[in-house]
């Protein structure tokens, strides 16, 4: 029985900590390098640095930003951060300094935490730019003494903004994604349900912090009283052996790990016996990379989930059969993103607005966030719906819980299941005619030499032409035309074709389509 919003109650993300505190304060909440930690010493440990950074800036900090990943650092400053009532924005240290520091600008940061893999990004411009900055080593986390009487009551809201998430904007510019506690409240309730997380479970950390479904990964698992086990991130290149060697209960990825092993040679199967769910979210999931991990993990349960970042990490599921021989056939050869939660609410729409079974996913309730951080980019995200037609929200008016999100996602219904064909803004017109650049994709993942497709539209002085890239066996390029030619339209088959032993991926382990087009530039591929 899933659970429904207004049973969820209004738990903040440092209640859902708290809460394991006070019932496993004895259980391990967070191994890092090895060393494992209980729920009772991280609590300890959190209060002592939220007494540091408390002094240290001479008063509760508005928004704690963190340059800091996969160390106690990070962890127990998030933790910090949000009981002393902090907004937190995470900060990639894989990232450029000078998108960083720009998100910092844009967030209004008032407090940095810097561990010893943001260290280098430390420099005058950023201490210039923020009141405190604090750098940290992990012999810096320690239980001081420090006790919750020497910190000011803790009175955040469920109305509160929990965090703000910085998202590629079309402007070159990030866009901020404010995420309130209660938004987050009904996702983290319904997971924990759902995938029975408790004491004794052991959970996967394979995304970085800025990229959103992190918060299941923190919060889910402290929520349900579980461990976090947090690899180094050399690990996640041999996800088996990272699974085996700590015994994970629960993996949650994206796809492209397990293309991007496989390829390596690091899938081998017959060893993994301790995992019981597989979940993967951020890109269509496709039949062969279920089917690859399957065979790691038969006895786990697969789910594949979707969600963008506005509806507060994810809002569909979908969980495979048991036999493979069950699975559902799609027309894209990907598996089905399941229904919207039931405490949701959905429509898709036409072109026109209006609704249809295959057209752009629109998504309201309690997990919708409330508008971006500029809210100069709200124009054109949102829709007003009267049950016959969608009116575009156009920035004038009030936003109110009444607007839907437009995911800009395309879905379709295909033997009663809910199937992602792709982004709106993946179809392109070549010669007049529409093409959906997923489709292309499907089709070239169906040939027998072919791993993972990736279609890019490039304009040719007037013309727009399809290139193909594809790891996996090279494929002489008129072989492969001339195959895709029997299997989709004339006008939708890929020009050009380039062979990569892998495809590049961006900080969020996605497929970095902005790298290709730059790589259709080489001097080798004009």
């Amino acid at each position: 029985m899933s659970v429904h919003a207004p049973e969820l109650g209004g738990r903040t993300l440092y209640e859902w900590f708290e809460g394991s505190v006070r019932r496993h304060p004895d259980r391990p909440a967070l191994e890092v390098r090895g060393e494992a930690v209980t729920y009772g010493q991280l609590h300890r440990e959190v209060v002592s640095l939220a007494d540091r950074l408390l002094r240290e800036h001479g008063a509760p900090p508005r928004r704690l930003a963190l340059l800091a990943a996969r160390s106690r650092v990070a962890f127990t400053g998030y933790l910090a951060a949000l009981r002393l009532g902090a907004t937190v924005t995470p900060l990639n240290p894989a990232y450029p300094a000078d998108r960083n520091r720009m998100v910092c600008e844009l967030a209004g940061v008032d407090l940095v935490v810097v561990d010893e893999s943001g260290a280098a990004q430390r420099d005058a411009e950023l201490d210039a730019l923020v009141p405190t900055v604090v750098r940290l080593t992990e012999a810096d986390i320690t239980d001081t003494g420090a006790v919750e009487a020497d910190l000011p009551p803790y009175a955040v809201s469920p109305d509160d903004v929990a965090y703000v998430l910085f998202t590629s904007g079309s402007t070159g510019r990030p866009k901020g994604v404010p995420v309130r506690h209660r938004n987050l409240s009904p996702y983290i309730a319904h997971n924990i349900e759902r995938y029975r997380v408790e004491p004794g479970c052991r959970m996967s950390h394979t995304f970085d912090l800025t990229f959103d479904p992190s918060v299941f990964d923190l919060f889910v698992t402290w929520g349900g009283g579980a461990t976090l086990v947090a690899p180094q991130r050399n690990e996640l290149l041999t996800p088996v052996d990272y699974l085996v060697n700590h015994g994970i209960t629960h993996w949650f990825s994206v796809p492209s790990v397990v293309s991007v092993s496989a390829e390596l040679g690091n899938l081998p199967t017959g060893l993994v016996n301790t995992l019981r769910h597989s979940v993967f979210i951020g890109e269509q999931l496709t039949a062969r990379q279920a089917a690859a991990w399957h065979a790691v993990a038969p006895d786990a349960v697969i789910e594949n989930v979707y969600g963008p970042t506005e509806l507060t990490v994810a809002c569909t599921e979908y969980r495979l059969p048991a036999d493979p021989a069950d699975w559902p056939g799609t027309s894209n050869d990907t598996v089905p993103i399941g229904p919207v939660y039931d405490f949701l609410d959905r429509v898709v729409l036409d072109e026109d607005g209006r609704p249809a079974q295959e057209g752009e996913l629109c998504v309201r309730g309690s997990q919708r966030f409330d508008g971006y951080l500029d809210p100069g980019d709200n124009a054109g995200r949102f829709l007003a719906f009267d049950g016959e037609r969608a009116e575009p929200y156009d920035g004038d008016g009030p936003l109110t819980p009444a607007h839907y999100y437009r995911t800009g996602d395309r879905v379709r219904v295909e033997q009663g299941e809910w199937v992602h064909l792709g982004r709106l803004d993946n179809q392109v017109k070549v010669r007049g005619y529409r093409v959906e650049l997923g489709e292309v994709e499907a089709a070239m993942r169906k040939h027998p030499d072919v791993s993972q497709a990736v279609v890019i539209a490039h304009r040719r002085g007037d013309d727009t032409e399809l290139v193909g890239f594809h790891t996996g066996s090279p494929v002489e390029s008129t072989a492969f035309l001339l195959w895709l030619r029997k299997k989709i339209p004339v006008h939708m088959v890929p020009r050009r074709y380039v062979h990569l032993d892998a495809l590049p991926l961006n900080a969020n382990g996605k497929a970095d389509r902005g790298r290709l087009r730059e790589l259709l530039t080489a001097p080798d591929l004009v």
